[in-house]
């Protein structure tokens, strides 16, 4: 694109109105005894930066703006990792687990490799929102840690994006999650909210280290790590708190990585040049219209379309929920004029709403669509049902043929049930060897109906993680649950089991597993270790593990 056109592109560009947040000073000195990590004080140089963050607004496919701010077109571009070095502000760590986890990294060129190709597209935006909060922009690194910069990781504990947020602190710092969309993995809105809940730990711990690990452990056990050390007349700096072995390597693992930053020729590693200037721009679209259309119309491949647009849930971009598509700014200008011309319907898909329980074969007979696309499409596995009041996504046609309402892009929900005439709600909780597949084998049922009751993509688990099961009343493994809850509603109080291996007769005496029985209409979605399920009725037997606390980390 020649200098000139592009200049005259850019006079349709407008400023991305960000939230406002109190800025944050930079970090403080960490004191007290090294354990294995020492922390000391680096510098952060005064630095002129940009506000050139874009944006194209295009309801009807029209890009309207000014430019404020486009110094970088107009001399050469500077590299984004050298405006990351000049401010860093953080206290360096030292000590073995730094060292351990530097050349960690340093031997793995193409681990390193993949991680920063992935980050280019992502480290203008957010170095120009920790600049602009005052903010020490060795945080940009912290996605490194976090997710390798994947922006659709998603961990054991349903930590999900690039920022690595559960469901219930993504929910506390507004990040909308529902059947069509996740903010976790929103770009914009994960980062936006990643860098308010780490100025408030900065805020209440007064250090970023003492921050960072509450945002990997939770603000509460730093709190009462920090408690434990001042009762004792110890140290209360990062290095000096007892831990968990994760958060122990956490913050070596970001110094680790700025040291590789900061001098990557010393660590034999190669930084490809990512230029200091806007990778995307935002589109915003007033029509449904499908993903697959979306990424054609803008000449991009399916895989990058959705690495910079992964928090759509469903192969459709709803108008009514006012979406913000980044797209690369070559690409939103196709997009624009593709948009403009093309001649098609836009979407193949709308959604209906049951009254009732209803089988996925009856509502498919009903509205006349394919029971497979059905379940394909919404995710259903077979030997499940729909709950009443819930939506699910149908083609296009007939008397369904309309954009999908504001009402159901807000608040459309997907809850399933086991399409079996008697079956028993549990509540178990993952023993140290325990995967799904061993877990499903105890009780009788497939290991891909554990995973789609708790809405898992792997066969791993966490020690202690909560498991929802749906067991058949006469079905492999259901006996000592029905006992179970008759004992606990018998005595009208709580109630542990543990139940022994599969195949032996007796408990072997190792703790394999807690199950919790409850009701088939206990309440909660069991949606794993980040939220217990609870029951709505006093029968419900409940068990503690400090493993699921530990797992359900607030981040």
């Amino acid at each position: 694109m020649k200098f000139g056109r592009l200049l005259a592109v850019f006079a349709s560009v407008v400023l991305l109105a960000a939230c406002a947040s109190t800025p944050t000073p930079p970090g403080a000195d960490a004191s007290g005894a090294p354990t294995g990590l020492t922390p000391t004080r680096s510098g952060k140089d005064p630095l002129n930066s940009l506000t050139v963050d874009k944006s194209i607004a295009a309801g009807s496919a029209s890009i309207n703006a000014d430019q404020p701010g486009l110094d970088w077109l107009r001399g050469p571009s500077t590299d984004i990792w050298d405006r990351i070095r000049r401010g860093f502000a953080m206290p360096d760590l030292e000590g073995t687990l730094v060292d351990d986890r530097t050349q960690w990294y340093a031997q793995r060129p193409e681990y390193m490799e993949r991680m920063v190709a992935r980050s280019s597209r992502y480290l203008y935006h957010i170095v120009e929102e920790l600049e602009r909060r005052n903010m020490p922009t060795e945080l940009a690194l912290l996605p490194f840690v976090e997710s390798a910069f994947n922006p659709q990781a998603q961990s054991s504990a349903k930590a999900a994006g690039m920022w690595q947020f559960i469901p219930s602190t993504g929910k506390t710092y507004k990040l909308k999650q529902n059947m069509f969309r996740d903010e976790r993995r929103d770009v914009l809105a994960s980062t936006d909210a990643a860098l308010d809940y780490l100025a408030r730990l900065y805020d209440m711990f007064g250090d970023w280290q003492l921050a960072l690990a509450a945002y990997n452990w939770g603000e509460g056990a730093v709190s009462r790590a920090i408690a434990r050390n001042q009762a004792r007349g110890l140290p209360t700096d990062y290095a000096s708190l007892t831990m968990p072995t994760e958060t122990r390597y956490y913050v070596p693992k970001l110094q680790a990585v700025k040291n590789i930053i900061a001098h990557p020729a010393a660590y034999g590693v190669r930084l490809p040049e990512i230029p200091d200037h806007p990778y995307f721009v935002t589109v915003t679209t007033s029509r449904d219209i499908d993903v697959t259309l979306a990424a054609k119309l803008a000449n991009m491949s399916l895989d990058e379309f959705k690495a910079l647009n992964p928090s759509f849930n469903r192969p459709v971009i709803l108008g009514a929920s006012n979406p913000q598509i980044l797209l690369p700014f070559d690409n939103a200008e196709r997009f624009q004029y593709n948009l403009n011309t093309y001649r098609g319907g836009l979407s193949s898909w709308t959604a209906v709403t049951v009254d009732n329980r209803e089988r996925v074969e009856a509502l498919a007979a009903r509205l006349n669509v394919d029971a497979d696309t059905l379940r394909e499409i919404n995710s259903i596995p077979r030997g499940m049902r729909l709950k009443a009041g819930s939506t699910v996504m149908i083609p296009r046609s007939g008397h369904h043929d309309q954009d999908i309402s504001a009402t159901l892009a807000d608040s459309a929900m997907l809850a399933m049930e086991p399409d079996l005439p008697d079956a028993r709600r549990l509540v178990v909780r993952a023993g140290r060897r325990d995967t799904v597949t061993s877990v499903a084998h105890r009780y009788g049922v497939s290991a891909s109906q554990v995973q789609s009751w708790n809405k898992l993509s792997g066969t791993k688990l966490v020690a202690g993680q909560s498991l929802v099961l749906m067991v058949p009343v006469r079905g492999r493994g259901a006996a000592t649950a029905a006992r179970t809850a008759a004992h606990a509603e018998a005595a009208d109080k709580p109630e542990v089991v543990r139940a022994s291996a599969p195949g032996k007769g007796k408990a072997d005496g190792r703790k394999r597993m807690t199950v919790e029985a409850a009701p088939h209409h206990a309440g909660g979605k069991g949606s794993g270790a980040a939220r217990p399920a609870s029951a709505k009725s006093g029968s419900a037997v409940k068990a503690s593990s400090k493993g699921a606390s530990r797992a359900a980390k607030s981040r």
